[in-house]
Formats: structure tokens, sequence, C-alpha cells
């Protein structure tokens, strides 16, 4: 058992954490097969990215920078996407980056953020995406982070909230923290969307599963089809089920 120091004091975490497993893989394609993403013709999809920039995700941060700017690769024929980078870091520091459809700003963006102790602030995020889809619809939000330090009743009722207006939360959940997990899963069972469980050793999968997502954003489950016939390898046997 590692320790991590956050605002507030050391914290307990496990040192590793589970590598996805065919079964959490396929439980995650599922659930965005069916999630219901609504792209206004002739405008790009626009899916809000989001990041626990704490002082425990520093030594991945570099990595997840890296992933983002493959995700969005294969988007720009569906007529692009709209990103927009949130990250929450600090003593309540929550920040959102403008709706960005050029690849190489978000990555400016991400690169230009640093890791800072302090608590988890995810339903400060869930309102910020309610926000958000009240001016324009969002049709997904991709959150990564390790841990959950909140009121989960508070949480989860957020989540209904953004469920209800139809904005999926796909959470990539690294390390093995258990409370983390289960207010995870909570958080995209509310949304219809999916928790996936990732490491260091399953960089490949999150970024073929962090591809599908973008593509879905982008173009819907028919775009999910064309991408698999286009791609090879394990992204080809992970959205090829989309379109079942």
């Amino acid at each position: 058992m590692t320790t991590r120091k956050k605002s507030g004091g050391i914290v307990n975490k496990p040192a590793a954490g589970p590598v996805s497993s065919q079964s959490d893989i396929d439980a995650f394609v599922r659930r965005v097969r069916t999630a219901p993403a609504a792209v206004p013709a002739g405008r790009p999809g626009r899916l809000l990215f989001a990041m626990d920039a704490t002082a425990s995700r520093e030594p991945s941060w570099d990595r997840a920078c890296q992933l983002q700017g493959e995700m969005f690769s294969e988007t720009d024929t569906l007529g692009g996407l709209a990103v927009q980078l949130a990250y929450y870091r600090g003593f309540g520091e929550f920040k959102a980056s403008a709706w960005l459809t050029d690849t190489k700003k978000l990555l400016r963006e991400m690169t230009g953020v640093f890791c800072l102790g302090g608590q988890t602030q995810i339903d400060r995020l869930l309102g910020h995406a309610i926000a958000e889809t009240g001016k324009e619809r969002v049709q997904a939000l991709v959150f990564v982070g390790d841990a959950f330090e909140e009121d989960i009743d508070v949480v989860c009722h957020r989540a209904g909230e953004l469920g209800v207006l139809g904005v999926p939360v796909f959470i990539f959940h690294e390390g093995g923290d258990p409370v983390a997990r289960r207010a995870f899963e909570q958080i995209a069972r509310l949304t219809k969307g999916a928790c996936c469980p990732f490491d260091g050793n399953s960089a490949q999968q999150l970024r073929d599963l962090l591809g599908a997502v973008a593509v879905y954003a982008a173009g819907g489950r028919k775009a999910l089809q064309d991408f698999s016939s286009r791609r090879g390898g394990a992204a080809l046997q992970l959205t090829h089920r989309f379109g079942k």
C-alpha cells in the first residue's frame, strides 16, 4: 500500500490498479453502443474531456496528453469534433477551456497544465456539464480520474440530472481504489454511460476506447461502423461490437 498527499492530509491508495478485463471492455462497448448520441447536421459534435489534475495523477498526465491527441484523429472526416478540456486541482480550482476543434490547440492547453494537490470536484464538473449542454447539446463527457472524496448522494443526484439531459459520462478509472470504482460506476449508470478501469499496461485499450467514444460523439453509431471497417487489430475487434 502506498500513500499520496492531497490537501487535507494523507490518503491511502493501492499501489497498482487492475488492467481492463475483457468483460470490462465488453460492458463499456455495450454502453457506448446504446447511448443516444444526437449530432446536429452540419455541426461538429461536442465532447467534454475532463481530468483529475490533483497530485496523484501527475505520473500519468503526460501519457493522457499523448492519448488525447490520438483519440480525435479519426473524427475530422465526420465534420470534426469540438472538444472542451476541463480539469480540477488545488484548493477549489476548476478550469475549462473554450470549445476547440484543433487538436494541436487542445494539446497545448493540456501541456500547459501541471498537477497540484487537492480534493476531487466531480460534483462541480457534472454541474459544469449540465450548464454547457444547456447552452448547446453536449454529446458525451469523458472523465479520467483515480479518486472520489465527495458526498456520493449529492454527486449521484447531479449525475441523474445530467442523465435526464441525455449526456452519457464515460469514465476511465485509473488505479484500484474501490470507493472511486463504486462511485464512478454509479455515475456511469445514472447517465447511461460506462466505466472502465485502466493502468499503464492497458494504454492501447484506452486509446482504442477513447477513439471509439470520440467517433461516436462526432458521428453517432453509424460512424462507428465505418470506423471499424477502416481500422484493424484491437480497434477493429472493439468497435465491431458497436455495429451489432
